[in-house]
């Protein structure tokens, strides 16, 4: 069985994802778990979909994981605490 080096692209951006939502865990400043876990796995999704040839669920996937969830999350954060106990 050969390994599908087309495919290479795709799980490199699947396991970045991977990577990305446990890295969020990691810090206990909420802020920075918000910008790693929001943001930046949002946009590798997007990516990811838009390699997997959906593009309309990469803009979807863009805006609202990107962009609008993340600032929910930062606006949740502000009105409870920053720091995590």
């Amino acid at each position: 069985m050969s390994f599908p080096f087309a495919d290479l692209p795709v799980y490199a951006l699947l396991i970045a994802s991977v990577s990305v939502a446990i890295l969020a865990l990691l810090p206990k400043d909420l802020y920075k778990a918000v910008i790693v876990g929001g943001g930046i796995e949002g946009l590798s999704l997007a990516v990811l979909y838009q390699r997997l040839l959906a593009p309309d669920v990469s803009i979807t996937q863009a805006i609202l994981a990107s962009a609008l969830l993340p600032a929910l999350m930062f606006i949740a954060v502000y009105k409870t605490c920053r720091w995590e106990t």
